[in-house]
């Protein structure tokens, strides 16, 4: 019996799963970009980092952290509270020289 090349390729989309990470570059309401806190307890996102297949690349700015996978790191204030984790992140992130956010 022959599985079509239609169902097989749906079974691996539905095993892989959903992106995390939404068009908008959002993660469950919260942008992916801008000010952003180091926190070792109660954050937003749980993130880890990896070399490889990223669920968003991200770029470290100074300033004008408007765009997706651009940001700011600060102490105070911030748009969005991060956790680094090396077991079951929320999303998975690449530090990257250029060319930030989704692929």
């Amino acid at each position: 019996m022959r599985i079509p090349l239609l169902m097989l390729l749906f079974g691996l989309t539905a095993f892989m799963g959903p992106r995390p990470i939404a068009e908008d570059c959002t993660y469950d309401g919260h942008k992916l970009y801008g000010k952003i806190q180091f926190v070792e307890s109660f954050p937003d996102i749980k993130v880890q980092v990896v070399n490889s297949f990223p669920d968003l690349k991200v770029k470290l700015v100074s300033n004008f952290a408007d765009d997706c996978g651009e940001w700011q790191i600060v102490e105070s204030f911030p748009d969005l509270k991060v956790q680094i984790v090396t077991s079951f992140p929320d999303i998975k992130i690449q530090y990257v020289d250029a060319f930030p956010g989704m692929d």
